[in-house]
């Protein structure tokens, strides 16, 4: 994406996330630009100081992706469960740091190991449950790949740390462009 489309994006985000911080309406923002007519997921990560406070994304989506980068933006504020009691306040609102990470289609992969560490991220899904990690992680934590399956079976998905060496794990992986 050229800077014009990113910038965009990012303003889109933070108008999103300053609305549902104060819990004003959510913008309804318009957009012809043909880079922001994509259909493809959307992950958006909240920060202040450094710390995570909120990140929710979309692998597939049916909006064009300026619609979805609102939509996820302000659902990082207020739907994330893990800081259901730690929600970003108005004060916070100049500390925030707004990353994006723009999608590519998910691939399935037949041997779990087949990827490459902070270039894919990776989605698992055994019956109803799933998990995922952003490609950053693996950079963020320093994990090796089965550490990074490990800790996606485990903390993302509720399975045990191993189940992603079983027959009846589907695992995916995928690339993000990062905006920030």
């Amino acid at each position: 994406m050229d800077e014009q489309v990113k910038a965009i994006l990012l303003d889109i985000a933070r108008k999103s996330v300053e609305a549902a911080v104060k819990h004003e309406p959510i913008p309804q923002f318009i957009s012809e630009h043909p880079q922001l007519q994509g259909r493809q997921g959307v992950f958006v990560t909240l920060r202040t100081h450094g710390q995570l406070r909120g990140c929710i994304g979309r692998f597939v989506s049916d909006t064009p992706l300026y619609q979805l980068v609102s939509e996820m933006a302000a659902s990082s504020v207020m739907d994330d469960s893990r800081f259901e009691f730690n929600r970003i306040k108005p004060s916070e609102l100049p500390s925030v740091e707004i990353k994006l990470s723009v999608l590519s289609p998910l691939t399935r992969i037949q041997n779990p190991l087949d990827f490459e560490l902070g270039k894919h991220g990776i989605f698992i899904q055994k019956g109803l449950r799933t998990g995922c990690f952003l490609p950053q992680v693996a950079t963020e934590t320093g994990w090796d790949k089965e550490e990074f399956l490990s800790h996606c079976c485990e903390g993302k998905a509720g399975l045990p740390s191993d189940a992603w060496k079983g027959k009846d794990i589907e695992i995916y992986i995928f690339t993000a462009e990062l905006i920030e």
